[in-house]
């Protein structure tokens, strides 16, 4: 396997059909296991930004959470999920840009079974053992998204600056279908390279899980809380968060859909579609949510 290390994007668009790696705490174990395949890496450390600038409002994709979750000036929220989010070896490793990428713990999806995600017509987990997969967005696949900055940074209205473009971050997502099975919106080569978080009132990121430390999110459940006045509404309003929000309070979920989940209010729970083996999740983000809200309001 070759490995290139470009210094800059322009050395970059040369190796856009290749596999890109910054901290690797999830790209090396699916090269392991023969569930990515690849005959070149591209170690992107170099070309992508790394630190924390404009007091909290922009980041590096190239910031690890370990970084993120002691610096007092990023938003409660994300400092909450990245400490969170794996053990501190990890966290020392992996970067926020990858975090946000990385690929679903469905153990049928890792077993390589011949899954919706792998292309095939059916989710095994529907029929199978799904005590850890979703409750919304199930349709057509009931895997669950493991990142919980991911959802911190949703509920805190972030902007993605890409090689490419920008975009919201509920923009960066997008449930599979039937024509496309990608979970994300990136095209092949296109390098998350910033993040722009706006500053809430408040904000926090509660987590239920199976163990006290480190595992992934069972439910997890992020609230910001924004001003109502338009005058203190970020430069760049967040895409697709709805206006009428209760007391200007942004809610995000983990844990309970193939990526992560945007919820408009509690009521919204009864909605969910859970699987016979999930319905608990629905009761599990119940006081989540309210403990959230309490603390943001």
């Amino acid at each position: 396997m070759e490995l290139l290390q470009p210094s800059s994007l322009e050395e970059l668009d040369g190796a856009s059909n290749n596999m890109l790696l910054a901290g690797g705490t999830d790209l090396v174990p699916l090269l392991r296991d023969g569930l990515v395949r690849a005959e070149t890496l591209v170690d992107i450390r170099e070309v992508v930004p790394r630190g924390i600038h404009e007091g909290g409002g922009r980041i590096g994709a190239g910031t690890t959470l370990a970084e993120l979750e002691v610096d007092p000036e990023i938003p409660a929220a994300l400092r909450e999920a990245c400490a969170l989010a794996a053990s501190p070896q990890l966290r020392s490793m992996g970067t926020i840009g990858g975090n946000l990428l990385q690929a679903t713990r469905c153990w049928y999806w890792r077993l390589d079974f011949p899954c919706f995600l792998h292309g095939g017509s059916r989710c095994h987990a529907r029929e199978g053992a799904h005590r850890e997969h979703a409750i919304f967005g199930n349709e057509r696949c009931s895997s669950a998204h493991p990142s919980d900055p991911a959802a911190a940074l949703l509920a805190l209205g972030a902007r993605v600056r890409t090689s490419r473009r920008e975009l919201g971050l509920d923009e960066l997502y997008r449930l599979p279908t039937e024509d496309d099975r990608d979970v994300t919106a990136l095209e092949p080569g296109e390098l998350i390279l910033e993040l722009e978080v706006p500053r809430p009132e408040a904000s926090t990121y509660l987590k239920a899980m199976d163990r006290a430390r480190w595992a992934f999110p069972l439910v997890g459940v992020a609230a910001a809380r924004f001003q109502t006045d338009a005058r203190a509404e970020p430069a760049h309003p967040p895409s697709g968060i709805a206006s009428d929000a209760v007391d200007g309070v942004r809610l995000a979920l983990a844990g309970v859909a193939p990526i992560p989940w945007r919820l408009e209010s509690e009521a919204e729970l009864d909605r969910a579609t859970p699987l016979p083996g999930t319905a608990y999740k629905v009761e599990l983000a119940r006081p989540l949510l309210r403990r959230a809200l309490q603390a943001v309001t």
